[in-house]
């Protein structure tokens, strides 16, 4: 029960690696709020325990600013953020992807992290107290893992977990990311699909030291154990969850 009394914000909830973390937390004794887009997905995504849903566009500030202010009415106070909405618009080359993909990306990935950080920030500094986990990426750390402006988004929330854990430690506000690697998610249905119905689900994750994918619930554990007392004197770092994919050259046919 590493989260008993405490209250946790969970965004990217409806599905994938947001929908474990809620789980996780709930089962662990977090009052949680689940946030996404779609209410009726998160509705169907609502772990048993103390929870609440609130649909929410993270790219839109006024809409963060509610939401907090919606759990902090009701549970009085706020614990840990777990910053893992966004979306991804393809792999598309640099001379084909167009502003709008950028604006798109960037809004939700960077941007939802930073709205997020800024107004649950102000709640953890006044109480002394609090920790963010945002959900980054190896794409964020070297090539080949996404595109454009998908890994020029997650690198941009890498340094930003870095530079509001400076801004935010004083208070006594930790501030960390995991950057997995490749997880079944609603975000990589098309590859595993591809993947299956061409027979080839086994080459998953195959360029990993650990030779498979990872599962939700696997960065869930990571993203609960950074936003735990457990990891108390950790903050601003990046925290690679990826079979070991960042660990070597990783180049094709290096590994059989």
């Amino acid at each position: 029960m590493m989260f008993d009394g405490k209250v946790a914000i969970v965004t990217g909830a409806a599905s994938g690696i947001g929908r474990a973390t809620a789980a996780r937390m709930a089962a662990e004794g977090a009052k949680v709020c689940l946030v996404d887009r779609d209410e009726a997905a998160l509705e169907a995504a609502r772990p048993e325990g103390e929870t609440m849903i609130h649909a929410c566009d993270v790219s839109d500030e006024a809409q963060v600013a509610a939401c907090v202010k919606a759990v902090t009415d009701k549970w009085g106070r706020l614990d840990a953020v777990a910053n893992n909405a966004g979306i991804s618009r393809g792999y598309q080359p640099i001379m084909e992807t167009e502003m709008e993909d950028w604006q798109a990306v960037f809004g939700v990935n960077l941007f939802g992290v930073a709205h997020f950080i800024k107004h649950a920030g102000k709640v953890m500094a006044a109480q002394g107290s609090g920790s963010i986990v945002n959900t980054a990426s190896v794409a964020g750390i070297r090539s080949g893992a996404g595109g454009n402006a998908y890994s020029a988004s997650k690198a941009g929330v890498i340094n930003l977990t870095q530079t509001a854990a400076c801004d935010l430690g004083g208070y006594n506000v930790r501030v960390n990311a995991v950057c997995p690697g490749l997880i079944e998610t609603g975000m990589t249905k098309k590859t595993f699909d591809y993947a299956r119905a061409n027979d080839k689900e086994h080459r998953l994750g195959s360029r990993c030291e650990l030779r498979r994918y990872g599962k939700p619930e696997e960065i869930a554990a990571a993203i609960c154990f950074l936003a735990s007392d457990d990891a108390s004197y950790i903050t601003g770092q990046a925290l690679p969850v990826d079979g070991g994919n960042t660990a070597s050259l990783n180049l094709p046919g290096m590994k059989v």
